[in-house]
């Protein structure tokens, strides 16, 4: 069956509380797709933002992001009597600092005003979750006592090193800290799988993203030490990035941990199988970033000031994923491909059979082989006309040189600059790709202000929400008129 979906953040949502939520418009967006003939709702990671606000850099890979938490339903259900509103300067962009100020203070307000309500809830969710939740809200707890710094810095070498005496008189001491997490964690889950169940009733599927990589100021790091590269001291040996290429002359310095593959393999991979398993419970499809990192990855020594002089090494290949599959039959993987592709990359795809990506933005290079021109897709593939890493196609098309503007007319068949998100969402959903994905932005026609992320800079990302009016019967008629003429309309009634 073809497909088509949307790629818009949760955060991206308009709404009253400074950033987009699990609420009203969430709800509005899935009969918005419903209604446009769309079946996947694909978003960015969902887990609690970490440095720059990064969904790629969480502080836990298994926790939901507090700030997404719609406070309205809390109201609703008697959690929240306080109806503080939040002060909005500007609709479309994400004040971080006073969204985090409000909204931290009025999820304290529903937690100690709703004391005694959830007990048999609450009990019933940490059981359930035990297996990463105890770890991830002892960890947070810890990390605001010591003034919200690095696990790596904190002033206790003993709880750093989790020695079980330390680990028993944090768990003590910080007893509350540790319960409130679990109050926000609840609420999160329990409103997003309200939320995934409103959509998959009505045919439409959520597709999440999975960064390869965890943040190393993160509970997975501090709890999982044997599961990455680091030394007796706990910290890094080597870390992640990617080398040079024509996007950036020094690479990229990710900066992550890097994962001791060798030891995850005694385990049969362990962790990682607990991580995919939840992934697996969130969302309907999972898009594994930088796929490329599990045939071969980049290591880049700990104190490099760039990604220039780093060194491929070896990943787990095929036997990582004989365990995956063998252990999660059911788990619909989408690899993302993109980057320094080598034979061994397309090997490992292969031999998973996991579909790989097209970005049409990226087929102007002038080279016929370019796997992301129309005439290259596969159709075991998703085809996107951009990614959240992206600028807008209206602001990619201002900063293209006029040779790739012509082989790009050329290619898509159009003479009138105005016509380019129409001929790239065409071309794109006309494509052989089962699947075809739009970001919200090209759907609108935004232009740069409204780019997602640029990769390698700090400050000024991840802050677009979309307009109000922007879930228009008008704009769901022509994409439905679309999905009917290239064969991808959802069939759900």
């Amino acid at each position: 069956m073809r497909q088509s979906g949307i790629l818009l953040h949760i955060s991206s949502l308009p709404g009253p509380e400074g950033i987009g939520s699990l609420g009203q418009s969430a709800y509005q967006f899935v009969d918005f797709l419903k209604a446009s003939g769309m079946g996947i709702w694909q978003v960015l990671p969902v887990s609690p933002t970490g440095y720059g606000e990064s969904p790629y850099q969480s502080f836990s890979t298994f926790a939901g992001n507090p700030l997404l938490i719609d406070l309205s339903a809390l109201r609703q259900e008697g959690l929240l009597r306080d109806t503080d509103s939040y002060e909005e300067k500007d609709p479309q962009r994400i004040d971080y600092m006073a969204l985090i100020a409000y909204k931290t203070g009025m999820l304290q307000r529903a937690y100690q005003q709703s004391k005694g309500a959830l007990q048999a809830e609450l009990a019933d969710f940490r059981s359930g979750q035990a297996q990463w939740l105890d770890d991830y809200t002892l960890f947070y707890a810890i990390k605001m006592h010591f003034g919200g710094g690095s696990w790596m810095d904190w002033p206790d070498e003993a709880i750093r090193k989790r020695q079980p005496q330390a680990l028993e008189k944090y768990r003590q001491i910080l007893s509350e800290p540790m319960n409130y997490q679990v109050f926000v964690q609840y609420l999160f889950f329990k409103q997003w799988y309200r939320l995934k169940a409103y959509a998959n009733e009505r045919g439409i599927q959520l597709f999440g993203d999975m960064p390869i990589y965890v943040a190393m100021d993160s509970a997975d790091c501090w709890a999982n030490p044997d599961a990455f590269q680091l030394d007796v001291n706990r910290r890094p040996l080597l870390v992640a990035g990617v080398p040079p290429d024509y996007f950036s002359r020094d690479g990229q310095l990710w900066g992550n941990p890097l994962y001791n593959w060798k030891a995850l393999r005694k385990t049969n991979y362990a962790w990682w199988i607990d991580r995919l398993r939840a992934m697996g419970k969130l969302f309907d499809l999972i898009r594994v970033d930088h796929f490329i990192g599990f045939a071969n990855y980049y290591a880049v020594h700990h104190a490099a000031a760039t990604a220039r002089y780093g060194g491929w090494r070896p990943g787990p290949g095929r036997h990582f994923f004989r365990v995956v599959k063998r252990e999660l039959p059911q788990l619909k993987i989408i690899a993302e491909d993109l980057g320094a592709v080598n034979e061994r990359v397309r090997k490992l795809l292969r031999y998973c059979g996991y579909p790989g990506m097209h970005v049409l933005s990226f087929a102007f290079s002038g080279s016929r082989d370019n796997p992301h021109l129309p005439q290259n897709c596969k159709k075991n593939a998703v085809y996107y006309t951009g990614t959240h890493d992206n600028d807008t196609l209206r602001g990619w098309w201002q900063s293209l040189g006029p040779r790739e503007k012509a082989q790009a007319r050329a290619a898509l068949g159009f003479t009138d600059d105005n016509m380019l998100n129409d001929a790239m969402i065409r071309t794109v959903l006309n494509s052989p790709a089962k699947r075809a994905m739009l970001p919200m932005q090209d759907v609108l026609n935004s232009d740069g202000r409204a780019r997602m992320n640029t990769p390698g800079t700090l400050g000024g990302n991840w802050q677009w929400r979309m307009p109000r009016e922007s879930m228009s019967t008008e704009l769901a008629a022509w994409l439905r008129q679309l999905n009917i003429k290239y064969a991808r309309e959802n069939p759900h009634d």
